[in-house]
């Protein structure tokens, strides 16, 4: 009985039952499972990022895809994926993020059924859109189920590390499985295995979290402005990609081209005169989310290309099979995913800039060692040990823009401040990965060289002009301030 009152006296110092729990999960549910739910929704949406990587050849084979085709199975989803985030992520706070989550794995999971029965390039490439369209509501809708349910600090810190982890491993996870499913049973499977995983998904959702209330504010949603800046995206990819066989000056090349520029110029017309833009034009008055942003932009052309022409390397030049190429791709993304759990307690220590300063100069060391691609490689001299430092380089590179990006942003637009980096990571691997794959055919089609000799060239200056990318990043680099950015450690976490 004295244990009880006393209990009784110490409760309001305890931590009070989490209110924003309630409002998430059902009575009985605990943060665990609100957790769970978050952190697989975002493996199974950056899983699929890598996951086609590997299939890329077979799908290839199967559907008669074209060299430009096969960029596009990857671009068609980072271009939806990027171009539409900040759309999702602010259609979550109106509409209520239960709401929109489910709207994603909906999505997500008929994407991927309609991706894995197609039988012409066209609806691959289609349900590769559509699961970009997916992927953007479940990631911005997946953390904010998290930053909503665990109120207390240091769970949230906790759950929101898991998160991180389960981005990072699912990386490293897409190329195993890539290789795994596409071995063993048939290229398809790298799409239809989000079908168990989507509707398993659902269905805890449906049982596990309440429904969100929609925000009575009447806030608008920028369509208009999500539209341009994905449309273009896309034409500019297109536009690029299109260079090797119509040439830079052909009507359809010049017209993708500069609709693409003056789609953004649209974009960037319709943020400064909205009354609710996507991306509130005075977040780029504090000078470390500019560079930040621009580091993350080039990052995502730095740690996506090498992944895609390793892919086709291993398996068009060499001959091997999806199952070793998987394999083989695997410590490098491994080591990405340790190096940016490491990078987080690096960043209060080294400094943000000199982190990406480092980081950046080392995985052009490894880009310009991997450039030496023979036509009969020696996979120890040749693959790991160039893209371990690759790795090493581009994991400590990462979370110090992602810090710089979003310290000292207004608490109102925390969100669009982290929705843009995200944004930019995608369109910078989109963009990059479109133009180093023009190059690239652009140079087999001029090498003095014949059969696979020829394609190994095309590599190896893409490669080289990736190195120059990364020389570039970590130069840019040295204009942050580290003085801006946040010293303490819980800080770098919540980034």
């Amino acid at each position: 009985m004295p244990h009880e009152q006393t209990a009784t006296r110490r409760g309001p110092t305890s931590p009070p039952p989490s209110h924003g729990a309630q409002e998430v999960a059902k009575p009985g549910v605990g943060l665990a499972v609100v957790a769970a739910l978050a952190c697989v929704a975002q493996f199974m949406v950056v899983l699929d990022s890598s996951i086609v990587n590997v299939a890329l050849p077979s799908m290839k084979e199967g559907l008669g895809l074209s060299a430009a085709a096969q960029q596009w199975v990857v671009n068609c989803y980072l271009i939806t994926f990027g171009g539409l985030l900040l759309l999702a992520a602010r259609a979550g706070d109106l509409f209520g993020r239960r709401r929109i989550f489910q709207i994603g794995l909906v999505v997500f999971t008929a994407a991927s059924l309609f991706g894995g029965l197609a039988q012409e390039g066209w609806m691959l490439l289609a349900a590769r859109f559509l699961q970009g369209v997916g992927a953007a509501a479940l990631a911005p809708s997946s953390l904010s189920l998290i930053t909503a349910s665990h109120t207390e600090p240091g769970r949230r810190t906790r759950a929101m590390t898991w998160w991180g982890v389960a981005a990072s491993s699912a990386g490293a996870a897409g190329v195993v499985l890539g290789g795994l499913l596409t071995a063993s049973l048939s290229w398809r499977w790298v799409m239809l295995v989000n079908v168990p995983i989507g509707v398993g998904l659902l269905i805890a959702s449906l049982v596990c979290l309440q429904p969100s209330a929609a925000s009575k504010r009447s806030t608008r949603i920028d369509i208009p402005g999500a539209v341009t800046i994905t449309l273009s995206a896309a034409a500019l990819v297109y536009g690029v990609s299109s260079a090797p066989d119509d040439g830079w000056t052909s009507p359809r090349v010049l017209t993708a081209l500069i609709g693409g520029v003056v789609l953004f110029v649209a974009f960037v017309l319709i943020e400064r005169r909205t009354k609710e833009p996507l991306i509130p034009l005075e977040i780029f008055a504090v000078h470390n989310i500019r560079i930040g942003n621009i580091l993350t932009l080039l990052m995502g052309t730095v740690i996506t290309t090498p992944l895609f022409f390793l892919s086709l390397y291993m398996q068009q030049v060499l001959g091997e099979s999806a199952l070793r190429t998987g394999l083989s791709l695997l410590p490098m993304v491994s080591v990405i995913s340790v190096g940016v759990l490491l990078s987080q307690r690096l960043i209060p220590k080294v400094g943000a800039r000199r982190l990406v300063l480092v980081g950046g100069l080392v995985a052009a060391v490894g880009l310009v060692w991997l450039a030496r691609l023979p036509v009969h490689s020696d996979y120890v001299g040749h693959v790991l040990l160039p893209t371990l430092v690759i790795g090493a380089g581009t994991s400590v590179m990462m979370m110090p823009a992602i810090v710089a990006a979003t310290t000292g942003v207004a608490p109102q637009n925390a969100g669009a401040a982290s929705g843009l980096i995200n944004m930019c990571r995608q369109l910078g691997a989109a963009l990059g990965l479109a133009a180093l794959v023009t190059l690239a055919s652009s140079v087999t089609g001029h090498s003095g060289a014949t059969g696979a000799a020829s394609v190994v060239d095309g590599y190896r200056v893409a490669l080289l002009i990736v190195a120059a990318i990364s020389v570039a990043t970590a130069l840019i680099a040295l204009f942050l301030k580290d003085a801006d950015v946040a010293p303490a450690r819980n800080r770098a976490e919540a980034a």
